[in-house]
């Protein structure tokens, strides 16, 4: 097996050899086998690629709408291009199932597709009675991205910052080198002017700190864990950095007694195990009505075999790997936590699934019997592992809901829509979604409480990158 070195990083419009020297190996999940390897940029490669990009603000920040549109649309081409690279890259480097990276990964190149339309419409210059209020570019925007949908999230950032006039410096995961490398070589492909986008692939502790606390730095923009978001807005503070955290979540989906239950169930199950279970918007909180419990358990029974655990290049797998060893260890250790806390186990358990000897593959697993303050409900597993609470009424299921200190998504599945929208409406989360688990792409998108703060996606993300000045007189 060739192994894949990506020793460069981008910055100012051309690939080089970074300062940083650690390497860093790159693992296939499904079978624990080193695929590539990366070279870490370090804090003088992050310190250099504020420079470029603040070199670049100048004038990039000047552009008119037709030119900025015009690079958008050249970075859209270049992603779709690239989308089959991509799928593969995807798969290889974090299990990705075929459902996700065929369903979700086009959402790409329509990031910039969708800041180019809003472009076209967007009025910069607005007056409110004698005021003429300037929305004018925050400067250089910083973006972290994770591992998992690393095309998506970056794509949906850059186009937002450039799209306002703002420069960026993307810090991708480690963990998602080979999906980087491929986006790098798109952004390469479109012709920006140089230090417009620049991309510098190290650790948190290093890069991250260093991009998140530079003086130059005007904006960042972050999807990931709460713990990092929580560092991010510390480091953030001396200069009074605008942020957009994209954080940790719990999501409840919640069948009201009334919902058909075969199809609201595999609506959740399918959510719950949204890219293996690693996703920060997925409903890990099943709230069933104590009336149709058992209803609830049995379908939930019938639908697990679509859930199966296996190879991820196979298009009839369900669920894939999680990403890393030591996330498999992570989630291994909630599984047994789960059985200590008195849950019963429905379905899945411990190990690896019958079958699979190799990879970081956990048996998807559903917990019935569970209270909401157990430590399955209320942390953040980041794997496929579902948790089933009963309720006994509407009020009931509001508060168990509203009752974590996180609120990225939340789902209401019923058959009367007036009485779904009542509890959609008491529900704190940044979006809620009646009978269907993905959101309208023209909605904010973003968490209420420890799930962050900040919107993207439309004029909501557009906006967080701009400065309104209002001039008078």
């Amino acid at each position: 097996m060739t192994v894949r070195k990506i020793h460069q990083v981008y910055i100012d419009g051309h690939f080089v050899t970074p300062h940083g020297t650690e390497i860093a190996p790159l693992y296939n999940p499904a079978s624990e086998q080193v695929v590539g390897e990366v070279r870490l940029a370090d804090e003088v490669d992050a310190r250099a690629a504020v420079a470029a990009a603040k070199r670049a603000l100048a004038g990039y920040s000047r552009t008119t709408k037709r030119e900025r549109i015009a690079l958008l649309e050249r970075l859209s081409s270049a992603f779709a291009d690239r989308l089959d690279d991509l799928k593969t890259a995807m798969t290889e480097e974090y299990g990705a199932v075929r459902g996700i990276v065929e369903g979700l990964l086009p959402l790409a190149p329509k990031m910039f597709d969708e800041a180019a339309a809003l472009l076209a419409s967007y009025e910069f210059r607005q007056t409110r009675g004698s005021t003429t209020v300037s929305m004018d570019p925050l400067g250089v925007a910083v973006a972290i991205t994770p591992w998992n949908l690393s095309a998506v999230f970056v794509a949906q950032k850059v186009a937002g910052a450039l799209a306002a006039g703002c420069t960026v410096v993307v810090k991708p995961s480690e963990l998602s080198a080979l999906q980087t490398q491929i986006m790098t070589e798109a952004f390469d492909a479109a012709d920006l002017p140089p230090g417009v986008v620049n991309v510098v692939t190290g650790r948190g502790a290093t890069v991250g700190d260093t991009l998140t606390s530079h003086p130059d730095v005007a904006k960042v923009d972050f999807t990931g864990s709460t713990a990092v978001g929580r560092q991010i807005m510390r480091n953030a503070a001396d200069t009074f950095k605008r942020l957009t955290l994209e954080l940790g979540g719990k999501s409840p989906t919640v069948l009201l007694d009334d919902a058909d239950i075969p199809a609201a169930v595999g609506a959740a199950l399918t959510s719950g195990f949204l890219n293996n279970g690693q996703t920060c918007f997925a409903g890990t909180r099943i709230l069933a009505p104590e009336s149709r419990l058992d209803e609830v358990v049995e379908a939930i029974e019938s639908a697990m075999p679509a859930f199966a655990a296996g190879d991820p290049t196979d298009p009839a797998t369900g669920v894939g790997p999680v990403v890393s060893q030591a996330q498999f260890d992570r989630v291994q250790g909630y599984i047994r936590l789960g059985k200590e806390e008195g849950a019963h186990l429905l379905t899945g358990g411990e190990g690896r699934p019958e079958g699979l000897d190799k990879g970081w593959f956990v048996k998807p697993t559903v917990f019935t019997g569970v209270r909401n303050d157990m430590r399955i409900a209320r942390e953040e597993i980041f794997g496929p592992v579902l948790v089933v609470i009963s309720y006994r009424d509407d009020d009931e299921a509001v508060a168990i809901a509203n009752d974590t200190p996180f609120g990225l998504q939340a789902h209401v599945f019923s058959s009367d829509a007036q009485r779904a929208r009542r509890v959609a409406e008491r529900l704190e989360a940044g979006t809620v979604l009646i009978n269907r688990i993905f959101g309208d792409p023209e909605a904010p998108f973003g968490g209420m409480k420890q799930s962050g703060i900040g919107r993207h996606h439309h004029t909501y993300g557009l906006e967080s990158y701009l400065e309104p000045r209002a001039i008078t007189g």
